[in-house]
């Protein structure tokens, strides 16, 4: 099997390691069968060959695409150069990708610049996802119940669906909470890969970027735990068992 490449964004240690071992662990994937690249401590290859890997990963982030230049931090402009120069390539040759989060603003970003904090931003929280007609016979989102939970939290997002995308699936507070450009590129605004001890590591590190209250944390770490989240990480096996072969 050739690896999966797995991009990550967070520039926190703590937030980062524990999503690469939930995207291994959701995944079904070994440390072994992956090139781990962390895009807040080093760059691409400027060599980088997509043909060698089975497929891309890109986790979530802090930084949002929307927001003005001047607004993002020097790693977040980098990070999002990097990731926004690969979209090309991806997605005139449908590689198969996975971007979680804020991937889907990435995807969004490169196909139409529909992206922003006009509408649809999301506590964090759970949000009721709701699989479309599209989705129901889509292979990543076979096994998904039509109706399921998703851990969520963002401030931006995709405010109408790009040209040559699918919708997959939909939520009352988000409308495109899952989209699939061609056949083999597909982004999600829900994270697939986290539980409720992933977002416990992410709130206590986040309670100071904007995204809710400091003085909710508890409150928020205890609705999480409370909540039935499990079939999202399904996308993640399903889009490892379709491209494993390469």
């Amino acid at each position: 099997m050739k690896p999966f490449l797995i991009l990550q964004l967070r520039p926190e240690t703590e937030a980062s390691d524990d999503e690469f071992q939930a995207i291994l662990n959701k995944s079904g994937l070994a440390e072994r069968d992956t090139v781990r690249i962390r895009l807040d401590q080093e760059t691409l290859p400027a060599d980088l060959d997509l043909d060698v890997f089975s497929g891309v990963i890109v986790g979530g982030g802090p930084g949002c695409v929307s927001d003005a230049p001047e607004k993002k931090t020097e790693i977040e402009a980098r990070i999002e150069h990097q990731v926004l120069g690969l979209m090309p390539d991806i997605t005139e040759r449908d590689i198969p990708f996975l971007g979680c989060c804020y991937g889907i603003g990435i995807l969004g970003h490169h196909l139409g610049r529909v992206v922003s904090k006009d509408q649809y931003s999301e506590d964090v929280g759970t949000s009721d996802c709701t699989l479309t007609e599209d989705g129901r016979n889509d292979p990543l989102l076979a096994g998904l119940p039509e109706q399921f939970l998703a851990f969520v939290g963002h401030k931006e997002a995709v405010q109408r669906l790009p040209e040559g995308c699918t919708h997959l699936v939909s939520s009352p507070t988000c409308p495109y909470q899952m989209i699939r450009f061609g056949q083999n590129v597909y982004a999600t605004q829900f994270h697939p890969e986290a539980d409720s001890d992933g977002f416990e590591v992410r709130i206590n590190i986040y309670k100071h970027r904007g995204y809710f209250p400091p003085e909710d944390a508890d409150k928020l770490i205890e609705m999480c735990r409370a909540a039935d989240v499990h079939a999202p990480e399904k996308v993640l096996r399903n889009f490892v068992d379709r491209y494993a072969a390469g």
